[in-house]
């Protein structure tokens, strides 16, 4: 029979759930709302460039570039320590912290910070985004560690921020994750598992209570124990919640296959696995979920058919601009570089992936045309109340190579609701 975690170590792990995968989402930033990014200035020297969080959660002086002998990890994550630790003990995917820390955006503006919420937090690692988990496990008790954490080690889904985002974290505590036993089964899927073409094999453990799957875009809330095909624990939750399309391969093509309420054992081959990410072992793995809940998200815009290039019915302008008119609208007033418009946008590059969206979120911006990417604010000045228009928006009118931004040509849809003034 499983060993249950300790009552301490679950309550740990529910609050960390809620405190970085419910509070976070909160402060998404829309990519092209901000000119694209300038690189910093060189910093002065490791000495003078490494500094204790500043007083009042204040942003760090090399909030934008890191100081040159900061370590960079194979995934990108890049990370400075501001005070060494004590001992040789660093947390493991399973274990839960007790941590208080800091997060800042490119901007400046503060994220998240525990003592402005009260106090130091616990969570589990394996209850928090990659960037965290990761450098957390660098960590002894005692450290303070600056973490700049590009967007694929963040928040991997529609709406993530145009750059890398930077948090102080000190370790003050390391509460050991209580182990579960591995199935007798763990090391192949019996005969009667069901297997789908990906590679895929599982079995209901326990029906559901209903017939409702989440989505690729829903957002779940599950139980899970990860062993290798060997029998070693790396990773448990009594209750974490994720996006269904931002985890493991494995994971988004089961969870789209259960109900609430459902416990299923997934044996997930190495292709579909998370082998390669610091923490995660190597070959197969198995695993036993139980969805707890599924919270409806709307559906994500889908990409155009043309977002490869621009059709031949495009218009191109002399900036290399091209656009096409999706929906007239009405009247002839069209903004200015002074205006300020209310505008729905959705932005795809051109592999048809979507990486920021207003629609999604189900809020339109109001911004001022100076403060937007040069392709929108040309593209913006086209356009009449109601107009709707796809942009395909050369690099050099994007972000221009600026770091943590989606690289190459952008492809926009913008549907402009209102000239403000």
């Amino acid at each position: 029979m499983s060993t249950r975690p300790s009552r301490k170590l679950r309550a740990h792990r529910t609050l960390g759930t809620r405190l970085l995968r419910a509070s976070l989402p909160a402060w998404l930033a829309c990519l092209a709302l901000l000119p694209a990014c300038e690189p910093a200035a060189s910093r002065e020297g490791a000495a003078k460039a490494v500094q204790a969080r500043p007083a009042g959660d204040a942003p760090p002086p090399d909030l934008k570039s890191p100081p040159p002998d900061a370590e960079k990890t194979a995934s990108g994550l890049v990370s400075k320590v501001l005070r060494a630790g004590q001992g040789d003990q660093r947390p493991r995917v399973r274990d839960s912290v007790r941590v208080q820390f800091a997060g800042w955006k490119a901007s400046g503006d503060l994220i998240s910070s525990s003592r402005k919420d009260g106090g130091a937090a616990t969570f589990a690692l394996s209850g928090v985004v990659p960037g965290w988990s990761e450098g957390l496990q660098l960590m002894r008790v005692g450290e303070q560690r600056r973490l700049w954490i590009p967007n694929h080690l963040y928040y991997n889904r529609s709406g993530r921020p145009p750059s890398t985002v930077v948090f102080d974290i000190e370790l003050l505590e390391i509460i050991e994750g209580e182990s579960r036993s591995a199935p007798a089964d763990v090391a192949a899927a019996p005969a009667d598992a069901t297997r789908t073409k990906s590679g895929l094999a599982y079995k209901v453990l326990a029906p559901g209570t209903n017939a409702d799957t989440p989505n690729a875009w829903d957002r779940v809330t599950l139980s899970y124990a990860g062993w290798t095909s060997g029998g070693e624990l790396f990773d448990s939750a009594e209750k974490a919640t994720f996006d269904v399309g931002a985890v493991m391969p494995g994971w988004t093509e089961m969870l789209q296959r259960m109900t609430k309420g459902e416990r299923v054992r997934a044996w997930i081959p190495e292709a579909l696995a998370d082998a390669g990410r610091k923490g995660r072992p190597a070959g197969d793995v198995v695993f036993d979920l139980e969805l707890l809940s599924i919270e409806r998200r709307p559906e994500p815009p889908r990409a155009p058919a043309d977002v490869a290039a621009p059709p031949k019915g495009a218009k191109k302008t002399r900036s290399g601009l091209a656009y096409r008119l999706l929906v007239r609208g009405h009247g002839t007033t069209r903004p200015t570089e002074g205006s300020r418009v209310k505008l729905h946008y959705s932005g795809f590059t051109t592999d048809g992936e979507l990486f920021d969206s207003s629609v999604l979120r189900g809020a339109p911006k109001t911004v001022p045309l100076a403060s937007v990417i040069a392709g929108w604010r040309e593209g913006l000045q086209l356009m009449v109340e109601g107009d709707r228009m796809l942009l395909w928006i050369p690099e050099k009118l994007a972000y221009a190579g600026a770091r943590g931004a989606p690289p190459g040509m952008l492809v926009y849809e913008l549907e402009l609701l209102e000239i403000v003034k």
